[in-house]
């Protein structure tokens, strides 16, 4: 082999190791860390915006096109003629030029993925106006959900002068999204201005309001804002998933302390006794039930021969105790002593 010859085979080698360590590792782990939105034009809280203005929203990877375009929508709505991807920034053509002297949220709802599958963070909202200045108006604060996740949640925002919201219509004057802190902001308020705000949680992800699913709770409070005090902080809106079961947490005492058997609770419906759920106790006593609202008679018994059913007379058991549950709640210390059979069922 030729001088020249052996360099060319030596290079060709330092070619492809170094092709080589820009290949991801094979067997690598898998993403499944959530996307975030990393950029948008405008800016959150620009003014001056053109009623024609490019709109655009930049993900920090590659997103699933279909769902990633899907999931990002203008309010007040405005129709969109046209959603195209470059890279990892999604492009939004409106059907018409935007309001004159009119703020708008860009809002990306958590159902966006990237192209392994998971979902976006919290979702995001984006704030602008198309007027000279942007209004100082906000509300901010924190969602206190009981019987679902608060990221990605919806806060809706209406003039108090108007009535309830239209579930339907997504006609809410401002809104907000959840973030992963469970914190959210509304901004671009009109001031001075009185507001009311609406927790709407999507739980089925389809982007309209079902009863039979979703959670839409309104804040028991108006919320007023002045030129003195623009902006309302420390906020906490409490919502409840109606549907949601409630949690029964405590601890069973056996005073004879034998080993026979397994420890269980026994939960029935005192309007229903056909619904029993059946719980397991731990070696420290300790049992948590998931329990449908409503009325429950509880009873921790020795299962003997652990047939998961209590034999009266023949298998000791504490005396019941009922319980009321709501949706959403969390029973704890409750108590339930199993007695000696002489001391009867």
């Amino acid at each position: 082999m030729t001088r020249r010859s052996r360099l060319a085979a030596v290079l060709a080698l330092v070619g492809t190791a170094a092709c080589a360590k820009r290949q991801p590792p094979s067997g690598g782990p898998p993403d499944i860390e959530s996307p975030r939105v990393v950029g948008s034009v405008p800016d959150s809280g620009a003014a001056r915006v053109p009623v024609g203005a490019a709109l655009s929203v930049s993900f920090s990877e590659g997103m699933e096109p279909r769902s990633g375009a899907d999931a990002v929508s203008l309010a007040p709505p405005v129709e969109i003629k046209q959603r195209r991807w470059r890279g990892r920034t999604l492009e939004l053509i409106p059907a018409s030029p935007l309001k004159p002297q009119q703020t708008y949220t860009l809002f990306v709802a958590p159902t966006a993925r990237d192209r392994h599958g998971n979902n976006l963070a919290g979702g995001a909202a984006v704030v602008f106006s198309t007027a000279d200045s942007f209004a100082r108006g906000r509300l901010e604060g924190e969602i206190d959900a009981r019987g679902f996740s608060a990221p990605g949640v919806y806060v809706w925002c209406y003039d108090a002068r108007r009535a309830g919201p239209d579930s339907t219509a997504r006609d809410f004057d401002a809104i907000g999204v959840v973030d992963r802190l469970d914190q959210f902001r509304v901004d671009g308020l009109a001031v001075p201005g009185r507001y009311r705000l609406w927790v709407f949680a999507d739980l089925n992800q389809n982007r309209s309001f079902e009863p039979s699913t979703d959670v839409l709770a309104p804040a028991d409070t108006v919320f007023e804002l002045t030129p003195a005090q623009p902006v309302a902080r420390g906020l906490r809106l409490r919502a409840s998933n109606p549907h949601a079961p409630g949690r029964v947490r405590g601890a069973v005492l056996d005073s004879l302390g034998d080993s026979l058997g397994v420890v269980r609770v026994l939960a029935v419906s005192v309007t229903d006794t056909s619904q029993e759920v059946l719980g397991e106790v731990d070696r420290e006593g300790a049992f948590d039930l998931q329990l449908a609202a409503g009325e429950w008679w509880l009873r921790a018994f020795r299962d003997l021969d652990k047939s998961r059913s209590w034999q009266p007379g023949k298998e000791r058991a504490s005396e019941r105790l009922r319980v009321s549950v709501e949706p959403a709640a969390d029973i704890v210390d409750v108590r339930l002593g199993i007695r000696p059979l002489s001391g009867g069922p």
